[in-house]
């Protein structure tokens, strides 16, 4: 099982990250309902409640099975929720997890907001949590979020070809990734040079 506490929440002076809850429904079905673009390259369709009912119920499930950790993101200097992002394909005995299916509302995108969840989940993933390896995925055609991932120190490892199923059909996935002694090494101390200088 995941060895994460029961309500694991993340936080510095800007963001707070709290375990997603299927009563969190209210707060996230905005984003469906009048921000249908920033869906473009999600995995499955999100354009009613409903949809993001069966998003919320389906990663909470996966959460108490201990295969995902999903937060929902709360962006103190707006004072709302902004979003959503997550742990997954959590492999404890490789000591290796995915971090991805991050979402932001239009208005926090390019806030900087996006940095501090960054850096509070791989803190938690190499700091605490004693991953060795920490991977994100992105649609190819998605450069804005590959952009942004090689902003914080991702390695570009490659590219899955028609790996899986979007809501554009079948996709390419690129692969990136941070290893622990690349973390230590520099990578952590950019991202946060990167948060508190922009």
């Amino acid at each position: 099982m995941i060895s994460f506490p029961q309500n694991l929440v993340l936080e510095d002076d800007r963001v707070l990250m709290r375990p997603l809850e299927k009563t969190d429904i209210d707060f996230l079905e905005p984003y469906v309902i009048h921000e249908s673009d920033i869906w473009s390259y999600f995995l499955t369709p999100m354009n009613s409640r409903e949809h993001m009912e069966q998003y919320i119920k389906t990663t909470v499930e996966q959460r108490e099975l201990g295969k995902e950790y999903p937060f929902i993101i709360f962006d103190k200097k707006a004072d709302t929720y902004a979003g959503s992002s997550r742990f997954y394909d959590i492999q404890l005995h490789n000591l290796a997890t995915q971090l991805g299916y991050t979402w932001y509302g239009k208005k926090f995108q390019r806030t900087g907001l996006n940095r501090h969840c960054k850096l509070l989940m791989l803190e938690y993933a190499f700091e605490k949590w004693g991953m060795e390896r920490v991977e994100f995925r992105a649609n190819a055609k998605n450069n804005r979020s590959v952009e942004a991932m090689k902003a914080i120190g991702c390695v570009v490892e490659g590219v899955l070809r028609s790996c899986v199923v979007d809501v554009t059909g079948r996709r390419d996935s690129v692969v990136l990734s941070i290893l622990k002694n690349e973390w230590e090494g520099g990578v952590k101390e950019r991202l946060k040079g990167k948060i508190y200088t922009d």
